[in-house]
Formats: C-alpha cells, sequence, structure tokens
C-alpha cells in the first residue's frame, strides 16, 4: 500500500513538473530581431532582415506572429514566413530547437513591427 501511494505521488509530481515547463514556453520566449542590412530594393524599398529565436528550454513548432500591414515588395519564401488565418507562421510550423532561429528578409519602405502570437511546445 505505502509503495503504491508513493508510486502514484511520483507519477502525479511528474506530471505537474512537465506541466510547468511547457507552461515557460509563452509567446514571450519567442524573439524578433529586425535588421536593416543596408540594400534597397528598387529605388525606395529597404531590405530588412528578420531573425525569429526560440529562447524556450523547449523545442516549439507552430509559431505564429502578429504583424499588422505587413507586406513586402520582394517575394518572401513562403516555407520561412506566410499569412495562415489572422497571424503569419514561421518555418511552415516546423520544429525550432531551443536557442536556434528561422530568418528571413522583405522589403519594404518601412519596417513593419512583429510579435509573437502563440506557439506549441514539445517539452
Amino acid at each position: 500500500m505505502a509503495l503504491s501511494l508513493k508510486l502514484c505521488a511520483a507519477i502525479f509530481l511528474l506530471l505537474m513538473v512537465s506541466q510547468v515547463a511547457s507552461q515557460q514556453c509563452l509567446p514571450a520566449s519567442i524573439d524578433i530581431q529586425q535588421t536593416n542590412n543596408g540594400k534597397m530594393a528598387g529605388a525606395l524599398d529597404t531590405v530588412f532582415q528578420v531573425t525569429v529565436t526560440n529562447r524556450c528550454r523547449c523545442t516549439v513548432k507552430n509559431v505564429y506572429l502578429h504583424s499588422d500591414g505587413f507586406s513586402s515588395s520582394t517575394p518572401v519564401d513562403t516555407k520561412v514566413f506566410r499569412r495562415a488565418g489572422s497571424g503569419y507562421l514561421v518555418g511552415d510550423g516546423r520544429q525550432i530547437p531551443s536557442s536556434k532561429s528561422v530568418t528571413f528578409q522583405y522589403s519594404w519602405d518601412h519596417y513593419f513591427k512583429m510579435t509573437p502570437a502563440s506557439l506549441q511546445a514539445e517539452c
């Protein structure tokens, strides 16, 4: 009886720890850096490089960003960044391991603010 009680307590504790670990991977765990790479697309549009980095200790997937009014005068690889529903899907929804990044470029006459909207954590 005591052994089964200890086993139940251990399983419960393990479930609680795994739930807390996955809750730590919030959209705020995604870091978005945009830089003007100094190049121009045409006469007016600046080329921006966007780096989306997973700062969570777990692998994440299905990372979505908000970016109101986003547009680009040059094509953006849709396997890296594309409109999906009300947001933008990063990396075709594939896994982004901890501390790894997905990078893409776009061009416009100004940068577009991008913020993390949602993700799925795999801890």
